[in-house]
């Protein structure tokens, strides 16, 4: 999982889809983190995208490695923690999002992978899959 969260981090930006009815939708995100061996993102839950995990929890997010060359992707499902303490954590981890959230506010969500699987690809070598 730490391999999962250095590799989005070293892509910098990753992209999320999502499900809202019939339409798929897509946007970048920027923050994953680990924390008590889950990995994490986060979100604002006032969002389109937050109602859309929580409508529909599956998703998949990709990354593409500066080079171009090497790529990951990611699918599983998204389950909302609203502990104080994880939220703390992935905001600690990116002190740039306490301009717009807090741990103790009512907006910040922090969701949780289950059921991953990474799959780290590139043009050059074999398909790595990771479960989680």
């Amino acid at each position: 999982m730490q391999e999962v969260r250095d590799y989005l981090h070293e892509c910098g930006v990753f992209y999320i889809a999502t499900q809202d009815g019939d339409q798929p939708r897509v946007r970048p995100f920027g923050v994953a983190e680990v924390l008590n061996g889950k990995l994490y993102i986060q979100t604002g839950k006032k969002k389109k995208v937050f109602k859309q995990m929580m409508t529909n929890p599956k998703f998949e997010i990709t990354a593409v490695k500066p080079s171009g060359a090497e790529w990951i992707r990611i699918s599983g499902k998204l389950v909302n923690d609203d502990s104080r303490e994880a939220k703390a954590y992935v905001l600690d981890k990116n002190p740039e999002l306490k301009r717009m959230y807090s741990a103790d506010d009512d907006n910040t969500a922090v969701l949780y992978i289950t059921d991953g699987v990474a799959q780290f690809c590139s043009f050059s070598a074999p398909t790595k899959e990771i479960r989680f």
